[in-house]
Order: C-alpha cells, then structure tokens, then sequence
C-alpha cells in the first residue's frame, strides 16, 4: 500500500471515530490527541488562510497593518477635534482602530484573559454544562461559528455570556472557575463605559451631536445606547496541526454597532482592507475596536463594517474577548434622518436584533450576508 493511500486510509479512520464528537468542540478533539484536522473542518481550497484566490499571499506571509490609532486620553483632552477627525477618518477607510490609554487597570484585563484561559481549560463535562442551541440564553458554550448550520466547522470554541441587565444574567453564568464571574463583571463594566465615551464621539463626529450640547449637560443622544445590549464572546482558538486548511472564524461582520476586541500577544485577527487580507498587529494593553452592521446602517453607509476573520496557528492557543455593543434588543436600528438628504437617500431598511438571530438561525452565514440583506436597492 502506498504512503498516500495509507495516509489516506488512516485520515478516513480518523474521520469515521470523530464522528459524532464535533459538536463537543475543539478543544475536546485536541485533548483526545489529534494529529491531522478531520475533515470536517477543513475548508474548500478557495476559502483556506493561503488560498491563491483572491490573497495572493501565504497566511503566514501576510502583510501586516498599522490600524488608526485613537489615544483615548486625548479624544477627552483638549485636542478632541482633532482626534474626532482621525476616528471619522477610521470608521470611514479601516472601519477599525486601535483604542489605547483607556484607563482600565492592567489587573482587570490580564485577569479577564487569565479567567477565560481558565474556563477552556476546565474539564470537558464542566464546560458541557453550559451547551445549548438557544442563541438567546444569558450563557452559552459552543464551537464553530453556528454548529447548527455551519456545514464546514471553524477552529474555536467559545462562550458567550449576556451582560445587560447584570443583576439578571449573573446568577446564570458559570461558577467555576470560582473568580470567573467576578472578573467578567469588572471588564464589562469598564468596557460598557468605553463603549459609551466612544458612541458619543462617533456621533459627534457624525455631525449628530453638537460640543456646546455636551458642555451645557444638555444632551439626550446617548440615552438610547445606555441600556443597550452587551454580549461578551469569549474565544478559544486551539493550536492547529495543520493551520493551513482551516480558520478560527470565516470572514464575516459584527451585527452591532460597536465591538471591542481584546487579544491576547498571539496574531491571529485579520481584516481585509483594498481587497486585501492583512493580519493586525496588536497592540499591549489596547483594544481592537470595529464598526458593526447596525452602526454602518445607522450611519446610512458612511462608516463601514468591515470583513475581518481569525487564522489559528500550530505552535500556540489563542484567546480573545469581544464586548459586542448595540442597542437594546427590542430596538429598531435605522438610519439617523438627520444623515439622509436628497444627495444620501436612505440606503438601507429598519432591523432589529431578532431580526438578526432569525437570519443566522436559517442559513450558513457567508461574508457580510445579513447586512447584505438589509440594503434598500
């Protein structure tokens, strides 16, 4: 019998004893030994990390981008206008940016990566426990992108937890690791207070808020974010024994209008920037931050969401923590009216989250699918 066949044989006997075990997650798989990805995670070859289609680049080749950088210090200091110009500027081009000295204490970040690092490392019955299909439970684990429909499996497992209200959703979450709940609480805290700074610059930089507006106290703009929605996306990405034939999270947009994006020292965020893909280079102590669906909608296509992915690596685990932000969930996400005018019609039509839920729960989803669907033509 010939190598190839042989390894051939081997990988199909691999695949048939895995059957069934998917759905427990990567990490699951990985702690049994793996030598090989099984087949069901191994993507077309047009869609793989160094596919010629498109790249033009190895994964592990890519170029790497320098994101607009907004000092958090100095859009609360005098040279606000200023850096309101360079973060218009970003949502504009990048539809990303860089976010450092945000004042949150190095102890509450490195314990928020500490505790997640933690929870994945827990054993598999511990972690099963919080399973389950119902993508609005306050905590869910779970694996891929969507298990339920995705028919190529993506390298992460994950847990999602709701943060609003906290007093709710709290007793819900789980209890080992036995600090979890209480480091998650500290970083959603102060990530829902950078969330709001950061909204209320991007509509002042939208035109929709004027600086005297603030300076009299008198401005109403922000109380329809303040109760808004807050889902923390905790993501494990396992190393890879063959990294080139799979992705940690296909391409694909945020639904909201605001993610904040933790990482760890390992690359692994891309986006795709001038019909390019280029890894982000991240930056100690920061935050990733990017526009989402509901905000490009709500800007009636100024400030763009943009495609990004994450590709995992063989020789590391990654881990990450998205604070995604939107309004509340029963809320109508719509254009501002103040942003359409003769010369900028109305772009797109009236979502809301369900809305959402509803279309990633019926079909696979594909690039920037649903914002797609939201598009007046």
């Amino acid at each position: 019998m010939s190598s190839a066949i042989r390894e051939l044989a081997e990988s199909n006997l691999q695949d048939e004893q895995l059957e069934g075990q998917y759905q427990k997650g990567v990490k699951h798989l990985c702690e049994s030994g793996i030598a090989k990805v099984p087949r069901k995670y191994i993507l077309p070859l047009s869609d793989r990390p160094n596919s010629r289609n498109g790249d033009q680049h190895n994964a592990e080749n890519l170029s790497t981008i320098k994101l607009p950088v907004i000092d958090f210090a100095e859009l609360l200091g005098s040279n606000r206008s200023q850096v309101l110009n360079y973060l218009a500027k970003a949502c504009e081009d990048y539809g990303f940016f860089q976010l450092i000295n945000h004042s949150i204490a190095s102890e509450v970040i490195l314990s928020m990566i500490d505790v997640s690092r933690r929870f994945f490392e827990l054993p598999f019955e511990e972690r099963a426990k919080y399973m389950s299909s119902n993508m609005s439970s306050p905590v869910r684990y779970g694996t891929s992108f969507n298990q339920n429909k995705d028919s190529v499996f993506c390298w992460r497992d994950f847990l999602k937890l709701s943060c609003n209200p906290l007093s709710d959703v709290l007793p819900f979450w789980p209890s080992s690791p036995l600090d979890l709940r209480e480091a998650v609480v500290n970083f959603s805290k102060e990530t829902k207070f950078l969330y709001l700074i950061l909204m209320e610059a991007v509509l002042e930089s939208l035109g929709l808020v004027e600086t005297s507006d603030q300076d009299k106290n008198d401005n109403d703009s922000l109380k329809e974010f303040e109760d808004g929605s807050q889902l923390m996306a905790v993501n494990c990405y396992p190393s890879c024994p063959e990294p080139d034939l799979t992705l940690g999270i296909p391409p694909h947009s945020d639904y909201g209008l605001l993610t904040l994006l933790l990482q760890d020292e390992v690359k692994g965020l891309q986006i795709q920037h001038e019909g390019k893909w280029v890894t982000v280079e991240p930056i100690p102590n920061s935050f990733d931050v990017n526009v989402g669906d509901h905000l490009e909608i709500f800007s009636n296509g100024r400030y763009k969401s943009v495609l990004h992915r994450v590709v995992v690596n063989s020789s590391k685990s990654r881990i990450s923590v998205a604070s995604l932000h939107s309004l509340p969930f029963n809320s109508i996400v719509h254009p501002s009216p103040k942003l359409i005018n003769k010369g900028n019609p109305r772009r797109y039509k009236d979502t809301d989250f369900a809305a959402f839920l509803e279309y990633i729960s019926s079909c696979e989803p594909k690039n920037k699918s649903f914002l797609e669907s939201r598009k007046l033509t």
